[in-house]
């Protein structure tokens, strides 16, 4: 059973509802947390807890054996990135921060003449997290400088799925790109959390479109409730067919728990904030 926590727009807090969610969750059950927020994860950070049992993300790198090169420019014609450069006398040169890896030049080579190299792009990381429950938490970290997020995130949702567990809570990034997409395959349900911002409202109804096409069951979370005006997001929110099922106040107490490291419902755990959480966690056991 695979929940994810999204939310289009980021710093809307969906890493804190997600850790939030994570340790109330794993209070009955094995849970696996994968956060695959490659370029910017955070979810051990709010939890307090460390990286750990690091392997590399490699991706393939194609190298030029140029005895064998016929300057047709295939391979510069097929690559979509713009990592295969073909200069004034047709030869191939490739920029490796621009390679995605995705080996069609190596396909479409009629000589053989590009071999298959690697590349460190990212890291993923197997945490053991014990803050008031225990549970696994697996997270995705892009080098600095990279640009392809896909291969990251696939790795680390790949080794977070590899664990034992009955219940995977998956925390994307923000955005709707197709990293986003491929984070959330398969869930059951989504939380999308958003604020009371206009730009809250524009990529609310970004990711409410995306899991409509995807055909996942959504829910909203609207945090820091009292910020601003919530009339126009729950029309858009009831025109996609979801409602807003918890409204997370604008707190000092939130922000005192993510500058500690420390989740709130652990930190206060009788907290109007701790309430919220744990009966947004009731409503998620009712469905899976």
């Amino acid at each position: 059973m695979i929940v994810s926590v999204s939310g289009g727009k980021g710093g809307t807090g969906k890493s804190t509802v997600a850790v939030n969610l994570a340790i109330l969750l794993a209070e009955g059950r094995k849970l696996v947390m994968a956060d695959l927020d490659v370029e910017d994860p955070n979810d051990h950070i709010l939890l307090g807890v460390s990286l750990e049992e690091e392997r590399p993300v490699n991706i393939m790198l194609p190298f030029i054996r140029y005895d064998d090169c016929i300057k047709c420019g295939e391979c510069g014609r097929v690559c979509d990135t713009g990592a295969m450069l073909i200069s004034p006398d047709g030869l191939p040169y490739v920029i490796p921060r621009l390679c995605s890896g995705c080996r069609a030049c190596f396909f479409v080579c009629p000589t053989k003449a590009i071999v298959e190299g690697e590349r460190t792009i990212g890291y993923t990381y197997h945490t053991v997290v014990e803050r008031g429950s225990r549970f696994d938490l697996v997270t995705g970290m892009l080098r600095e400088g990279e640009e392809h997020t896909p291969p990251a995130v696939l790795a680390a949702r790949e080794r977070a799925f590899s664990l034992p567990g009955d219940l995977y809570l998956v925390d994307t990034s923000a955005g709707t790109s197709n990293s986003v997409a491929t984070a959330m395959d398969g869930s059951r349900l989504v939380i999308a959390v958003t604020e009371p911002t206009p730009l809250g409202l524009h990529d609310l109804e970004l990711i409410l479109r995306l899991t409509q096409k995807m055909g996942i069951e959504t829910w909203v979370v609207m945090n820091r409730s009292g910020l601003g005006s919530e009339e126009r997001h729950e029309e858009v929110v009831r025109r996609y067919g979801s409602e807003i099922v918890a409204r997370i106040p604008y707190s000092r107490r939130i922000v005192e728990s993510y500058v500690k490291g420390e989740p709130i419902v652990l930190l206060h755990p009788d907290s109007e904030e701790a309430q919220v959480f744990r009966e947004l966690a009731s409503m998620v056991e009712g469905v899976i």
